[in-house]
């Protein structure tokens, strides 16, 4: 018997008060929940390659966050927050009536998992980072102009008379795609692709809201960052990728010494944490690499927590 989910997925949307939250399914209707969020610009189309790989007995939902593939946009004047899209992530599970589920994160994705699991931690049976550590920390010296710059961004931004989206051939969307994300496989751009752009007049646009660029303002330190991190009561699993953010050398987005107490943290509480070969990006382009990990965590963390009495 197969232990991969079925290949068919199906397109799905989620009313929010300023539109929808559009996305996938994989599996069963009546399968066990599992919520996939997804990286910082990317969509949903990120776990297209992992998810037909993991457990059939689940039912998989990959969304578009808000601004992203063909999610709705915020209005207006609206910021994109970290807080903001926890909130989204509960619209999304009432829409689908799920009271408790579990959430595979990657990168951006990761960090609204951990947070929704904080808050409520009631409703988080498990969850599943991918190159993410959950948190990302800003030195408490740096928040105020942090803050300010994200503003600053918003505020230019809204004295523009029109909003100009540049215009692209698909080949060129690709090479710019490719350009910012070079660990990307020649794949997985075309992957993403599929809902990160619309064709308009003249070609191809990219689909996400150019205000997701702006410096995210909602920015906690380490130490609020290790003490929500103490609040999940869910199980863990990280696994960081060794050319990703579980590289040692080369420019990091999360400074060492953040990482190293975060990831001190899961291991002080008993999660697992592991190291594969691999990109940022490895769960798109080596999907095989990843689906054994987060396979077995499924089976021995949520499916083992729900045997029938």
């Amino acid at each position: 018997m197969s232990s991969t989910v079925k290949p068919e997925v199906s397109e799905l949307s989620i009313p929010v008060p300023w539109g929808e939250i559009r996305g996938r399914a994989w599996g069963p209707e009546h399968g066990r929940p599992v919520l996939c969020l997804h990286g910082w610009a990317d969509n949903c189309g990120t776990f297209n390659t992992l998810i037909p790989l993991l457990p059939k007995e689940c039912r998989y939902v990959a969304v578009d966050l808000a601004g992203h593939g063909l999610s709705s946009h915020r209005p207006a004047g609206v910021l994109y927050t970290f807080p903001a899209n926890v909130a989204d992530v509960h619209r999304i599970v009432d829409g689908l009536q799920w009271t408790t589920f579990t959430i595979i994160g990657h990168s951006m994705g990761g960090n609204i998992a951990a947070l929704f699991s904080a808050l409520y931690p009631e409703m988080v049976d498990a969850f599943i980072l991918l190159d993410a550590y959950g948190f990302l920390p800003t030195d408490q010296k740096e928040i105020p102009k942090v803050m300010r710059q994200g503003m600053d961004e918003m505020l230019q931004y809204e004295k523009k008379t029109e909003e100009k989206k540049r215009v692209y051939t698909y080949e060129k969307a690709a090479e710019r795609l490719q350009a910012a994300n070079p660990t990307l496989s020649e794949r997985s751009v075309h992957t993403l692709l599929e809902r990160g752009l619309v064709q308009g007049e003249g070609g191809f646009v990219f689909s996400r809201d150019l205000r997701i660029n702006f410096k995210n303002i909602v920015r906690i330190s380490l130490e609020q960052s290790l003490e929500i991190q103490s609040r999940i009561q869910a199980s863990v699993l990280v696994v960081l990728g060794d050319k990703g953010f579980g590289a040692t050398t080369g420019p990091e987005l999360y400074p060492r010494r953040f990482a190293s107490k975060l990831l001190q943290g899961y291991h002080d509480r008993n999660h697992t944490v592991v190291t594969v070969a691999g990109d940022h990006h490895v769960h798109l382009n080596d999907p095989e690499v990843v689906a054994p990990l987060v396979s077995d965590f499924l089976r021995t963390k949520v499916f083992s927590q729900h045997l029938p009495a």
